[in-house]
């Protein structure tokens, strides 16, 4: 398969990845000149991949799975596929994209800051809350 030209449209699954790599590394803390550094890489490769501008292979999309701390399947996590999906549950209340939402984004950021025995606490706290909602 060609490589997308400069003035081809990415495919949506490059963004996707790429939108998942700016989200986990931004959740992180970390800048993108430490993941290019952690990488092996210039930054603005980095820059390029986050906006879809450019594919990331397997292999690099490994080690920044790596640097980053998560599985290569994270970044695939919450894609959907063409095919209209069936399900039986009805979440109105949750985005299609929770991890564009910028308020989902700084909940999770926040939570994580939170010291791990509280962070438990709070995330009991929270099942009993939605679970009584």
């Amino acid at each position: 398969m060609a490589e997308e030209g400069k003035m081809g449209m990415a495919h949506k699954v490059d963004v996707y990845v790429g939108q998942r790599i700016r989200q986990r590394r931004w959740l992180t803390g970390m800048t993108q000149q430490r993941l290019a550094e952690l990488v092996g890489i210039k930054f603005q490769q980095i820059q390029k991949y986050e906006t879809g501008a450019n594919r990331v292979s397997a292999s690099r999309l490994w080690d920044i799975a790596d640097a980053l701390g998560v599985t290569v399947a994270f970044f695939f996590d919450g894609l959907k596929s063409e095919a209209p999906e069936k399900t039986g549950k009805a979440e109105e209340n949750i985005p299609v994209d929770v991890m564009g939402d910028k308020e989902a984004m700084d909940l999770i950021r926040s939570y994580y800051s939170i010291p791990e025995d509280q962070r438990r606490r709070l995330f009991e706290l929270a099942r009993v809350l939605s679970d009584v909602a």
